[in-house]
């Protein structure tokens, strides 16, 4: 029975949601020059002998989440990569798997179907009710596949069975790099890392990431965030990033935590939806990121990060905030500027600043620690109640709030700048997101927060076809936009928030020919990076 047993995982990574067979005649055109190229680089000689020892070892960790990626959006990677010629081949690489993730997840190969919502993490032909009747053990958990055994029940399998062999080669790899930590907390996190590879229990590991605070070099690892299950929004995927700290960068940006307690006792809303006291530990730094693997890596690419989480550590320690300085540079010269110099009126382009983008970006960052974590009217956390929802609100969230904490540190005289600066920018910042498609979280949060904005009139299209911010009527639709969503995250309102996604989380016909204006300009929608040790000086 024990054999049988491990089989079984071996038969699920060979029988999954996109095995079937194409051939190069059924392939569809693709654009793979919707996205430019850039090299991931920094300057090694600010790490120590130690530190550049550790880098093979933390990449090579790093590809193994590619793999484990690769399985959890698609299933048989080379099977489909086999087939596939040319530019298909190339893009289905760059989106992991045979769906372009900035057009809705449509499918670019003929014969296989629109992604499934629920990726590979379930059976393609499971239905919610069919789940839900079920009642698994661990169903609900963030790090267990669902699977139908030989008689047709679902049951569920942890990742660290599921990949035994994949999760103990990078537990050894992550073992190896921290011989190598000069630093004690870097050294601590790779190893309760490794371990928590092999029990998915990944809670001590995040305390001790939350702990580092004087190391030059970290990587973020593991089964993360929940956006690639879109059935239910639970299911966490593997990525890694690989990170140096830009330390003249981070202290202009350390005192910035220091300011959540005071500016969540100040958001505009009813005291019971931020009755929560934010983590006292937390932090921003400035990064260069030199590799990108997984979930991270897929379609569009992250350039800041706010982790861990898990509730009950935010609740303890709060987060970090990670802003990757050299890709966030790279999406600003080579998209945010060519974009309003389309769609942003003549007169308010000179608003349009990296410092404002790379603010706007950061308390993005830091507003998600804002807010409530867990529902006033006893649903549970505010993951657990919003489901498939919660990561487009959270992220809504974020946006709205991060504009509201610069206007307020700007008024307080913590922060340089012209507020005209950050609304501009964070306008054209609308158009550059919202080109990724309204199908995922942040699509869906930007739609949401544009449409809402223009029926405030924060915002208004000149004949020319630009578009003017209306300064005013922007701060306005700010306050009343954050009232609304930390409203219904607090009362764990499901139905409000599938109405608000619903009605706003689309793009209208005319923003669609704007954004057609951009595309035929030919402005890349977003970046694919050249990385690895040959890149690095």
């Amino acid at each position: 029975m024990k054999k049988l047993l491990l089989l079984i995982p071996a038969l699920y990574l060979m029988s999954s949601c996109g095995t079937t067979s194409v051939s190069q005649s059924n392939q569809v055109p693709v654009n793979v020059d919707k996205y430019t190229s850039f090299t991931l680089t920094t300057d090694l000689s600010q790490l120590s002998a130690n530190e550049r020892k550790m880098l093979p070892y933390l990449m090579k960790a790093a590809d193994i989440m590619n793999e484990l990626f690769w399985y959890e959006a698609y299933g048989k990677k080379n099977a489909l990569l086999d087939y596939l010629k040319g530019d298909a081949k190339k893009f289905a690489e760059i989106n992991y798997g045979p769906w372009d993730r900035l057009a809705g997840n449509k499918s670019f190969v003929k014969g296989i179907s629109d992604k499934p919502l629920g990726a590979n993490f379930y059976p393609t032909n499971m239905t919610k009710e069919e789940f839900e009747a079920a009642n698994l053990k661990d169903g609900n958990s963030l790090y267990t596949f669902v699977r139908r055994d030989l008689e047709g029940n679902l049951y569920t399998i942890p990742y660290h069975v599921m990949f035994e062999p994949e999760v103990k080669m990078a537990a050894d790899y992550l073992r190896q790099a921290a011989r190598y930590a000069d630093d004690p907390g870097l050294k601590n996190y790779l190893l309760k890392r490794a371990d928590a590879f092999l029990t998915d229990e990944y809670y001590e590991s995040d305390l001790a990431w939350m702990d580092m605070k004087d190391n030059g070099i970290d990587i973020v690892i593991g089964p993360i965030e929940t956006y690639e299950d879109a059935l239910y929004g639970q299911k966490a995927a593997h990525e890694a990033y690989i990170l140096v700290k830009d330390k003249e960068w981070s202290k202009r940006l350390e005192k910035y935590a220091d300011f959540l307690p005071e500016l969540q006792k100040n958001l505009p809303v009813n005291a019971k939806y931020k009755q929560e006291t934010p983590g006292s530990d937390s932090d921003l730094n400035a990064y260069d990121v030199i590799y990108y693997a997984g979930d991270c890596n897929a379609g569009s690419k992250t350039i800041a990060i706010n982790l861990p989480n898990d509730e009950q550590v935010q609740l303890e320690k709060g987060t970090r905030r990670l802003q990757l300085k050299n890709a966030m540079q790279a999406k600003f010269d080579k998209i945010l500027v060519p974009i309003s110099n389309e769609l942003v009126t003549p007169e308010q382009r000179k608003h349009v600043k990296f410092d404002a983008f790379f603010a706007n970006t950061m308390f993005h960052e830091v507003a998600h620690g804002l807010g409530i974590k867990n529902t006033v009217n006893d649903k549970g956390s505010v993951r657990e109640a919003l489901k498939e929802h919660a990561s487009a609100l959270e992220e809504g969230k974020a946006d709205i709030l991060g504009l509201y904490m610069v206007n307020q540190l700007l008024k307080k005289g913590e922060l340089e700048g012209d507020i005209k600066d950050y609304m501009v920018t964070f306008m054209a910042g609308i158009f550059r997101s919202v080109r990724f498609g309204a199908s995922s979280a942040h699509g869906k949060a930007n739609m949401i927060r544009f449409n809402f904005f223009k029926e405030k009139n924060a915002f208004t299209q000149k004949a020319d076809g630009t578009y003017q911010v209306n300064f005013d009527q922007m701060e306005v639709a700010m306050n009343e936009l954050s009232e609304l969503i930390l409203e219904l995250q607090g009362n764990g309102d499901y139905e409000g928030v599938e109405e608000l996604v619903n009605t706003k989380g689309i793009i209208p016909a005319d923003l669609q020919a704007d954004l057609q204006r951009l595309n035929d300009a030919g402005i890349p929608v977003d970046v694919v990076f050249n990385q690895g040790m040959q890149y690095l000086k």
